[in-house]
């Protein structure tokens, strides 16, 4: 990886710090002195070049740039990840440049929405689905690589199965994904099982937008996912690239809506009951 995820974190705190002072119409100086700290200070933590940032400095701009509550914990999750290394670094020789961050805000979120159209989403797929993809994505990894690809993904999984404090998944599927061919039948039976059981989770909200509501966007939609930080849905990240591959954009902003009419949708456990047998097992 070029740059390691807490570099990565650095900067985006930074990023949203001087947004924050930029929309308050403060100077640099300025908020250098209501911390009573150098304006070279100030800037280099504006440009992510302070390793590790004084939780007192950021308690501080935060109350000054009046953040709220969940905008304050968002930003006191990425100044954890920049002082720290996390638990995804053993792995950081098989994560794309990028992606450990994404898997680091990944981490820090209270909920997690996702749409995939061709491929259950890593945190919900089990061990031989994922390490199918695996086997055909990277034919040349030895077996001890494949297997820790499979464990990085299952680890990202326990924030949504912990008995405590879970993150929330909302989750809605096209049901190509159900009716792919991913490692064959019973690997296929397998993870609709798993998909139908974690359906039942208080947690899990998984839909499946059948394939004969055609386009209800009047055009195809990409995988995406949006990340959120804390109750006010304002604080995001959206990821369009999807939850598995490196993110082609990360933004803040909260995706605009261009219909409000409903599309028909399914749950997971109905549209199971119309898979073939073999994928039924």
């Amino acid at each position: 990886m070029s740059e390691d995820g807490s570099t990565l974190a650095r900067r985006q705190l930074g990023k949203y710090l001087r947004e924050g002072r930029q929309e308050r119409g403060l100077t640099l100086h300025r908020a250098a002195d209501l911390i009573q700290r150098s304006a070279s200070t100030s800037q280099r933590i504006e440009k992510g070049m302070v390793a590790k940032l004084r939780e007192v400095d950021l308690d501080a701009l935060c109350q000054i740039y009046e953040f709220d509550a969940d905008h304050t914990a968002a930003m006191k999750g990425l100044a954890a990840q920049s002082n720290e290394d996390s638990w995804w670094y053993e792995f950081g020789d098989l994560i794309p440049a990028d992606f450990d961050f994404y898997v680091g805000l990944e981490a820090s979120v209270q909920r997690l929405t996702t749409y995939e159209s061709e491929l259950v989403p890593g945190v919900l797929q089990t061990p031989v689905y994922s390490g199918a993809l695996f086997h055909a994505g990277y034919p040349d990894d030895s077996a001890a690589e494949h297997a820790r690809r499979v464990q990085l993904r299952m680890r990202r999984q326990t924030r949504i199965t912990r008995k405590r404090d879970p993150i929330t998944l909302d989750v809605i599927l096209r049901e190509s994904v159900l009716r792919g061919g991913v490692g064959g039948q019973r690997v296929m039976a397998a993870q609709l099982k798993h998909l139908a059981d974690m359906s039942t989770r208080s947690n899990v909200e998984l839909r499946v937008l059948p394939l004969s509501a055609g386009f209800p966007l009047g055009e195809a939609v990409g995988p995406f996912v949006i990340l959120e930080f804390g109750a006010d849905r304002n604080e995001q990240a959206v990821d369009t690239s999807g939850c598995d591959r490196p993110p082609n954009s990360v933004s803040t902003q909260a995706p605009r809506r261009r219909s409000t009419r409903e599309p028909p949708r399914w749950s997971c456990r109905g549209v199971v009951g119309t898979m073939p047998a073999a994928f039924r097992r």
